[in-house]
């Protein structure tokens, strides 16, 4: 089962033969790069797909000289998406310390599908925000933990969602299609287990 954190391998070298061939190359325009990549590396469509996702993660931009299109490396990605990173982790924290106020008044009310989904983008949202507050404690300081409070008001987060979960009368449909969304791998035997 691959996680949602695991790149697809081949988009992962195409992406790189893009950005390679880009920056050994700046002063080609997009004709001249066709040629370099394609057929050798990837197809035409692969290429265009490839440098669309590149442009909308922001990792290249595009611009035009006369009549022709250029392809620059973004510069200071690594600072920029870095700033980034935390904007949004604490901009999703706050978010969701709001969606967990109504949580348990709304929660009850909704149908088994409902549950089931609003429970699996809860844990992901909690799960991925505090993956993010790890990058920033490791890019920050990996000696110390700079965002303890909120990894721990997260801990606490995810308790109370699985406290919900626990206490609502649907339990035994809604906590096994929760706990398998969220990428635990639940094929081992459970007799094992005790």
């Amino acid at each position: 089962m691959m996680s949602q954190f695991e790149p697809e391998t081949n988009g992962v070298e195409r992406e790189r033969v893009i950005l390679e061939e880009i920056r050994k190359y700046p002063d080609l325009h997009h004709n001249a790069l066709i040629k370099k990549i394609v057929p050798k590396f990837m197809a035409k469509t692969t290429f265009e797909k490839t440098r669309d996702s590149l442009i909308e993660k922001n990792v290249i931009s595009c611009s035009m000289r006369g009549n022709r299109k250029f392809y620059t490396l973004t510069e200071n990605y690594q600072k920029r998406s870095l700033l980034l990173i935390e904007r949004i982790t604490i901009a999703n924290f706050h978010f969701l310390q709001h969606e967990l106020k109504r949580l348990q008044d709304d929660f009850h009310h909704k149908d088994v599908n409902e549950k089931i989904s609003k429970g699996i983008q809860l844990l992901r949202e909690l799960l991925q925000t505090d993956n993010g507050f790890t990058i920033l404690d490791s890019i920050k300081n990996s000696k110390k933990t700079l965002y303890k409070d909120e990894h721990l008001e997260i801990q606490e987060m995810i308790s109370f969602v699985l406290q919900v979960i626990s206490n609502d009368k649907d339990v035994d449909f809604i906590f096994p299609s929760i706990m398998s969304c969220i990428g635990f791998d639940f094929t081992k035997n459970f007799e094992e287990i005790k």
